[in-house]
């Protein structure tokens, strides 16, 4: 059976599966129900009720059964491929066994007829330098004789007695010398039986498992990491044997490539499970990890590259960027490693009273996508607020905690929009505008400086509800106090232009004038006695934005505008001076209309 016949099986128990399925629609439709309650009285209706609640119920047992038999049967054809892989896989391994046990064979074939050629060859130069000897003895005593038998020819007594004398003695002493006349070589050739135990192992291996095969590492699974260590796991298929596996892992740095053999930066461990925890990690980074499987026969090949990641540090919360109003907070934090981060978790707890003692339940605003959120709070209460940073690995410490009242407004000035004569306190609520003022040439400006306005914009959080904070000045200064529009022209007077709404106080001769102002305008008003701390409240809902004299409980004058968009508290300086920001202050009853 292959794969084709068991995905053809599988289509006729679907296809069985789906006329069951229409057989219990035409069954048990509702339909057909009513048509056959009709003409029944009540206890007929109640009967075929419970009938009907019955075939619903086996209806529904029947249609689990035929999802458990679907399920079963992919099981089935995951089976049928994964043992076809494992046939694949034992198939090549023993191909690749004999084809070793052949090219081994093969091998020392080669070298023992070698060294038999070798040990031929020289045998036979042995026995040739043996019969040089000999021939050239043979040659010498010939020589003798010859030579012999011409001193006896001759018939000159007097010539022969001269030379037979040295004759003997040469021949003498030729006699004398021994001829060695044995075999210094055997005949047998002595080569040794070739080493065949390697192949003996080889053949013996055959039936040995072989190496594993790659292993697969599970994706990382939520919460399985802190800020320094991660817990991986990995799978193998189920007839492999393994010894061990070594894990493998590395940060994943920008200035590092991913060749692993060039990486200084790849650690390894070695374990016995399927499953490890790696210490002693970077916080909030990526790590790429991969695992091989060993056993006897050798090191399977490598898995896939994986990515995991650490737990992110704990966030930062910007505290001169946080602000709130009776209704709502806006927090804004930072994160010190961004990328890893996949959202944010913003912890509050209320606290009994102004003594900061927590009340016990903390509540928690998940998955905020960016390092700010705007929360709705109760008025007139006090949290304590702490940030996560998350990821895939778990949650981080939590940040530094922050406390929020909802008592009035609270903002902070925005700095980058200072024009570069203003000064502003440590604790942000007091502006100075000094003697000396700098040349124009010293003043450096960007796009959202104040460039002619000596003013500044205030961080009111955008919440279209009732807003109040107040202003002391002192009598003797030039001052511009009121909203306007985050885009207003930095280029231009606050309450000259029709994006933004002003108070202003200007010193004359003869009297202190104040003007309300927007786009340049201003109604012909009055003020006898002149405020010292001014109260601003800013209603989205009415449409207006109101001035009052704070120590004298006096309304001073009321823009009628709605606003389009959210607006930002301003302060501006025309002379010399300073003045201050008096946030979270509940708005006293008389602006309240």
């Amino acid at each position: 059976m292959d794969l084709m016949d068991i995905r053809g099986d599988r289509l006729d128990v679907i296809a069985e599966e789906t006329e069951l399925q229409e057989l219990n629609k035409d069954m048990f439709s509702p339909q057909k129900s009513s048509q056959a309650m009709t003409g029944h009285d009540d206890d007929d209706v109640l009967n075929n009720a419970g009938v009907e609640s019955d075939i619903d119920s086996t209806r529904n047992q029947l249609q689990e059964k035929v999802v458990d038999m679907e399920n079963f049967v992919g099981h089935l054809e995951e089976i049928f491929l994964t043992v076809e892989e494992n046939f694949g896989r034992r198939e090549q391994h023993l191909e690749q066994h004999y084809t070793d046990v052949l090219q081994t064979i093969s091998q020392r074939h080669d070298e023992r007829a070698a060294r038999l050629e070798d040990e031929k060859k020289m045998k036979l130069e042995v026995l040739y330098a043996k019969l040089l000897s000999c021939g050239h003895a043979l040659d010498a005593s010939k020589e003798f004789i010859e030579e012999a038998k011409e001193v006896y020819r001759n018939q000159d007594n007097r010539l022969f007695l001269k030379v037979v004398v040295p004759t003997i003695n040469r021949i003498e002493e030729f006699a004398k010398e021994e001829m060695d006349l044995t075999l210094t070589t055997s005949l047998e050739l002595e080569t040794p039986l070739a080493d065949l135990s390697d192949v003996k192992s080889m053949m013996d291996s055959i039936n040995i498992i072989p190496a594993p095969s790659a292993p697969v590492i599970n994706p990382q699974l939520a919460n399985s990491a802190s800020k320094t260590s991660l817990r991986v796991r990995w799978s193998l298929f189920s007839d492999d044997t393994v010894e061990f596996y070594e894990l493998y892992y590395r940060p994943v740095l920008q200035d590092v490539p991913s060749d692993s053999t060039a990486d200084p930066h790849v650690s390894k461990l070695k374990v016995k499970e399927t499953h490890c925890t790696v210490r002693e990690l970077l916080p909030g980074t990526q790590y790429e990890l991969w695992v091989t499987a060993t056993n006897t026969t050798g090191i399977g090949p490598a898995s896939e590259k994986v990515l995991y990641m650490t737990v992110p540090l704990a966030p930062v919360i910007k505290r001169r960027e946080c602000c709130s109003c009776p209704d709502a907070a806006l927090i804004r934090w930072e994160s010190g490693n961004p990328d890893p981060v996949d959202s944010y978790t913003l912890e509050l707890t209320e606290l009994n009273g102004p003594d900061g003692i927590e009340k016990g339940v903390t509540e928690s605003v998940v998955a905020v996508p960016t390092c700010q959120c705007l929360i709705q709070l109760q008025a007139g209460r006090h949290y304590h607020i702490s940030v996560r940073a998350v990821n895939i690995g778990g949650p981080s410490d939590k940040s530094e905690v922050i406390r929020i009242s909802t008592f009035g407004t609270f903002f902070h000035l925005i700095e980058d929009t200072a024009h570069p004569c203003l000064s502003i306190s440590d604790d942000g609520f007091t502006i100075f505008y000094g003697d000396d003022e700098l040349p124009i040439s010293a003043m450096a400006f960007d796009d959202n400086n104040f460039t002619r306005c000596v003013a500044v914009l205030g961080d009111l959080i955008p919440v279209r509800a009732k807003h109040y904070w107040e202003v002391e000045v002192h009598d003797r200064t030039e001052f511009r106090i009121g909203v306007a529009y985050e885009d207003t022209e930095r280029d231009s007077y606050l309450g000259g232009n029709a994006t933004s709404w002003c108070m202003r106080h200007i010193l004359t001769t003869s009297r202190h004038k104040y003007e309300f102002l927007h786009n340049g305008l201003s109604p012909d008003l009055r003020i006898t006695v002149n405020p010292v701390r001014i109260g601003l409240a800013l209603d989205y809902d009415q449409g207006t934005l109101s001035f009052y004299n704070v120590d004298l409980k006096q309304h001073l004058h009321t823009f009628q505008c709605h606003f389009q968009d959210y607006v930002r508290p301003c302060f501006g300086l025309d002379s010399p001076g300073t003045l201050t920001i008096h946030t979270c202050k509940d708005a006293p009853k008389y602006t309240l209309h």
